[in-house]
C-alpha cells in the first residue's frame, strides 16, 4: 500500500545456504583525506603554470600509491580490514611511528607553495585543505568504511563521513531532490519513495522535503510487499529509500527486488543498514546504490560519539545531477554538498569510531547471540503480547532476514552463520499504562533514546524517537503506544532476562 505525504501536512515539522562472501578486487576510489578531481576541471586548453603542473603530477603519484595499498587491503579478510584499514606501516613511519591513526585536529592544512594550494583547491591534486571538506583522520575512517561495505562487491566504492546519522540521510537523499524549473501544471512533481517503517528522524526529514521543497513523499506501508514498491515508483521517482532492519519495528524488505524496481525507473536505491552493520549485511552486494550508516550505533558501539556515513558504489543511476554525481556519489557529496552545507565530522569523533570498528564483527556476533536468547524468552512469556525480532520464525520478515543477514566470513568454523542483530521490540500485555510501568521498573537496562551500544538500552518509541511524527504517522509506521524498543548489548543474557522479568512482574 502507498501513502503520500499530503496525509501528514497537519503534523508539526519540528525536530523530533551459500558460502560466506570473501573479499573482492576493485577500487574504493578515496584517497586519505584527499580531494581528488571531481568537480569540473579547467578546460583542456587552460594555461597552468609549470609549478601547478608539477603539483598535479606529484598528486597523481600519491593517488597511485594509495590505490595500490587499497588493492592490497581488499585481498584481506573482513576482520583484518576492520583492524588496519588503509593505515599502513609506511603511514605510521610518516607519523612518528604511531601504530594508531593520528588525530589531525587542525582545521586547515599548510601548503608548501602557492602552486600546491592552487592545484589542491581546484580539486586537481589530493589534499585535505580544510576539515569541513576533508581531513586525514576522517580519510582513514572513510577508507575503512568503503572497504567494509564493499567487502564481497566487485565494483568501486567510496565513503564520506558526516557529523551524524541524520546528516548522512540528508546527504544521501537531498542531492536528488531539487525541483525542476517549470514543474507544475501538467508536469508531475518529483517524488521520493520510502518505507514508512523508518527512524522517526528520517520520517520527519522526508516530511520536511514535502513541506519545504514540494517533493511528493510516497510511503510504502508494508516494505515486504514488492507490488507496493512497484506501484509507487515511476519515471518521476528521484530516489527510493528503505531501512533494514528498521528502527524500531524491525521492518525488512527484499533489497534485490526493490533495487530492480528502482533501477527500472532510473532511480537509485538508498538503504539505511545501521542496525545490521556490514558485519551482517552489505546492501551494495544485492543491488543497492548507496548505504547510510549511523556510526553512533553498533559501528561505534562504545557509545562515545555521534557520527554518520554515506557509502556508495560507483556509477549509480540518477535522473538529476552532473556526471560526477553518478560516477562517484560519495566523493561528489564530500566536495560539493557537504562542503557547502557544513555537516562535517570532528576528527576526534572519527578516531573514536575507528577504535570501535576494529572489533565490529566479534561484537555484533556476541550481541546477536544475546538478543536471540532474550527474544526467545520474551516470546514465551505470557506478559508479552508480541515480539519483533528478525531471528524468530514467527517474525513476518524472518525468511527475508535470513536471506540477507549472515555473519560475514561465517562462524568460527567458516560455516554460514545467520545472525539477526542486537535490536528488537516487544509489546507489553495490559496496554500503554502497563508498558510505562514495566519500563519504569527496569534496573539494569538503561532508559534512553540511543541504541547499538555495549550497554543495553530500552525506550518507548511513541513517546520518544517517534513522538514528533504524530499519531497518524505512527499508525502508518506501525508503532503502537505499548511498543518497547530494546537494544541488547554485551551483558550476560541471564542478567538481562532477570531485569525484564522483574520489570514485567506486575503486568498481564
Amino acid at each position: 500500500m502507498i501513502e503520500t505525504s499530503e496525509r501528514f501536512e497537519e503534523q508539526p515539522l519540528e525536530p523530533a545456504t551459500q558460502e560466506a562472501p570473501g573479499p573482492a578486487a576493485g577500487s574504493t576510489g578515496n584517497d586519505l583525506g584527499s580531494t581528488p578531481p571531481a568537480t569540473p576541471a579547467p578546460a583542456p586548453d587552460a594555461v597552468r603554470s609549470p609549478g601547478v603542473e608539477a603539483a598535479i603530477e606529484r598528486g597523481a603519484a600519491r593517488l597511485e600509491a594509495a590505490a595500490a595499498e587499497r588493492a592490497r587491503m581488499r585481498a584481506m579478510r573482513f576482520d583484518t580490514i576492520a583492524v588496519h584499514g588503509l593505515y599502513s606501516m609506511a603511514e605510521a613511519l610518516a607519523n612518528q611511528g604511531s601504530i594508531n591513526e593520528p588525530a589531525y585536529l587542525s582545521p586547515a592544512q599548510h601548503f608548501a607553495t602557492s602552486d600546491e594550494m592552487e592545484a589542491a583547491l581546484a580539486y586537481l591534486a589530493p589534499s585535505w585543505t580544510y576539515s569541513r571538506i576533508a581531513n586525514p583522520t576522517l580519510g582513514y575512517l572513510e577508507e575503512t568504511l568503503a572497504l567494509l561495505e564493499g567487502y564481497g562487491y566487485e565494483g568501486g566504492v567510496s565513503a564520506t563521513v558526516t557529523a551524524s546519522g541524520m546528516a548522512a540521510v540528508m546527504m544521501a537523499t537531498s542531492p536528488f531532490l531539487s525541483m525542476d524549473p517549470g514543474v507544475g501544471g501538467d508536469r508531475p512533481r518529483p517524488n521520493l519513495v520510502a518505507s514508512a517503517r523508518c527512524y522517526g528522524g528520517t520520517f520527519m526529514l522526508f516530511s520536511r522535503y514535502a513541506a519545504e521543497r514540494g517533493i511528493e513523499i510516497r510511503w510504502v506501508r508494508d516494505p515486504l510487499d514488492l507490488a507496493a514498491w512497484e506501484a509507487a515508483v515511476d519515471d518521476w521517482t528521484r530516489v527510493v529509500f528503505g531501512e533494514m532492519p528498521s528502527n524500531p519495528g524491525l521492518g525488512v524488505f527484499d533489497i534485490a527486488g526493490v533495487a530492480a524496481i528502482a533501477h527500472g525507473s532510473g532511480a537509485p536505491l538508498v538503504v539505511d543498514s545501521t542496525i545490521a552493520t556490514p558485519a551482517l549485511m552489505r546492501p551494495l552486494e544485492h543491488g543497492a546504490d548507496i548505504v547510510v550508516q549511523s556510526l553512533s550505533k553498533a559501528m561505534g558501539g562504545s557509545g562515545m560519539t555521534i557520527a554518520g556515513a554515506v557509502i556508495a558504489r560507483h556509477d549509480i543511476p540518477s535522473h538529476i545531477g552532473p556526471d560526477d554525481l553518478r560516477a562517484n556519489f560519495a566523493q561528489h557529496v564530500k566536495l560539493l554538498p557537504l562542503r557547502d552545507l557544513g555537516p562535517g565530522l570532528s576528527p576526534f569523533s572519527a578516531l573514536m569510531v575507528m577504535n570501535d570498528l576494529r572489533t565490529l564483527r566479534g561484537r555484533v556476533d556476541h550481541w546477536s547471540g544475546n538478543a536471540m536468547t532474550v527474544a526467545r524468552w520474551l516470546e514465551a512469556d505470557p506478559r508479552v503480547t508480541e515480539v519483533r525480532y528478525p531471528g524468530l520464525p514467527s517474525f513476518p520478515g524472518h525468511l527475508e532476514s535470513a536471506r540477507y543477514m549472515t555473519l560475514v566470513d561465517g562462524d568460527s568454523t567458516g560455516n554460514v552463520a545467520p545472525r539477526f542483530g542486537h535490536l528488537m521490540s516487544f509489546r507489553v500485555a495490559g496496554g500503554p499504562a502497563a508498558t510505562r510501568a514495566a519500563f519504569d521498573r527496569l534496573q539494569l537496562i538503561w532508559r534512553a533514546t540511543d541504541l547499538g551500544r555495549v550497554k543495553s538500552i530500552a525506550t518507548i518509541p511513541a513517546i520518544s524517537t517517534h513522538q514528533q511524527q504524530g499519531e497518524t504517522g505512527r499508525e502508518l509506521a506501525d508503532i503502537p503506544e505499548d511498543l518497547v524498543r530494546l537494544s541488547i548489548g554485551g551483558e550476560h543474557p541471564d542478567d538481562l532476562i532477570a531485569d525484564l522479568d522483574r520489570a514485567l512482574g506486575a503486568t498481564g
